[in-house]
């Protein structure tokens, strides 16, 4: 009987190079000073594994973490990680009470502080609210027209002692696009919001605006923490300068090996739909990734590195497997065969697809590249110094 020295490697994975996580941060952190880093780490750390960010940016220098949802913020707690925690994004059903149990400071916007206060009454404990401002996203945060009013309904909950506002803050629309001019209005109706707060009786200990790409390049959006996710996983949030020009290092490699190898005639027709067909003798290598495992539907031509050289996919990605056309003929089947080599759909190394080639090939975001891949696809830790720490 023969014993493997070492278990096999899982069949597809996402590797998570946290040495990549606390260079991110240290670099932004550097970049952002005296402004202080909110390291964030919902949807699963962008797909990272938020634990085990979360510890690896408290580790290398972020001050904060930023969800948007309670629940998020609480498996946080239960992993025992006690750092400043926002939660922004509620619903009636969230648990208002748990958060003020566990020292999570809760965003408001207007409708929460209701249910914020009600919660705080059951726990007989103040809440920590930070309130938000919309200054021109239209999303979550409280329209400027109501803002006054806000104020003043949590400056009343504040002196029965049912709450405590600690922050102002807002989110940018459109810094990815430096050059926008709403960017300069949002920062000067931030700053009015400020003062508005301030000339009420807030004491505002925390003020913040910055998003990744205002980090970047906006300095007077800074304040006093910038809430960083893109850029702490080493993505570039500017179409056309990559991650390495604005001294970042991905963080996630997407990884698999080729499944089978096959040579086929002119006029193949490959995949569902017969969409594509080969225009002369070819070599196809399938690789067993598909959009069941996040890889999105639509990414036909995206590449893939195998054996040092990137190929194009070929024909619909399918729900468990894609094709690439190696353009070569005579591999199949003899040394020269990619089987069971390593494919590599993006990363960071030399020579790696990126995951904006992916978000190209899609027409979507890196964004969504790296938090869309799923749970079917097993991640594995790189430089974790807590690695018991989930067990």
């Amino acid at each position: 009987m023969s014993f493997l020295a070492e278990p096999p490697a899982a069949e597809r994975r996402v590797e998570v190079d946290l040495d990549a996580v606390r260079h991110n941060i240290r670099h932004i952190a550097d970049v952002v000073s005296p402004a202080r880093v909110m390291a964030v780490v919902k949807a699963d750390g962008y797909g990272h594994g938020a634990r085990q960010v979360a510890r690896a940016a408290l580790e290398s220098g972020a001050a904060w973490l930023g969800v948007a949802h309670i629940a998020e913020a609480l498996d946080l707690r239960e992993a025992g990680i006690e750092a400043p925690i926002l939660a922004w994004l509620h619903t009636v059903d969230s648990d208002f009470g748990a958060a003020i149990r566990d020292g999570i400071d809760i965003g408001v916007s207007g409708w929460e502080l209701d249910y914020v206060v009600a919660a705080a009454r059951r726990q007989q404990r103040p809440a920590r609210v930070q309130l938000k401002i919309d200054t021109g996203l239209g999303r979550n945060g409280c329209p400027p027209e109501l803002w006054d009013t806000l104020i003043g309904r949590a400056l009343e909950q504040q002196d029965a002692g049912l709450l405590r506002v600690v922050g102002v803050f807002s989110h940018l629309a459109v810094a990815d696009e430096p050059d926008r001019h709403e960017t300069d209005d949002q920062v000067r109706r931030f700053r009015a919001a400020i003062a508005v707060a301030e000339d009420a009786g807030v004491d505002v200990e925390l003020r913040h605006l910055a998003n990744t790409p205002g980090a970047l390049s906006r300095p007077d959006t800074h304040f006093d923490l910038v809430r960083v996710g893109l850029g702490i996983y080493g993505l570039s949030p500017f179409h056309g300068q990559s991650s390495q020009a604005l001294g970042l290092r991905p963080a996630m490699r997407f990884v698999t090996s080729v499944a089978n190898c096959k040579e086929v005639p002119a006029g193949q027709g490959v995949s569902y739909g017969l969409s594509y067909r080969t225009t002369h003798p070819t070599t196809l290598a399938l690789i067993p990734v598909g959009y069941a495992d996040g890889v999105p539907r639509v990414a036909t031509g995206a590449p893939v590195l195998v054996d040092g050289h990137q190929y194009p996919v070929v024909g619909r990605i399918a729900m468990d497997q894609l094709v690439i056309d190696l353009q070569t003929t005579g591999i199949a089947g003899t040394a020269r065969s990619p089987l069971g080599h390593p494919a590599v759909l993006f990363g960071g190394g030399a020579g790696e697809p990126s995951a904006d080639a992916w978000a190209d090939a899609s027409g979507s975001i890196n964004y969504e590249i790296v938090t869309r891949i799923s749970g079917r696809v097993p991640r594995t830790y790189l430089n974790d110094t807590s690695a018991s720490a989930d067990q």
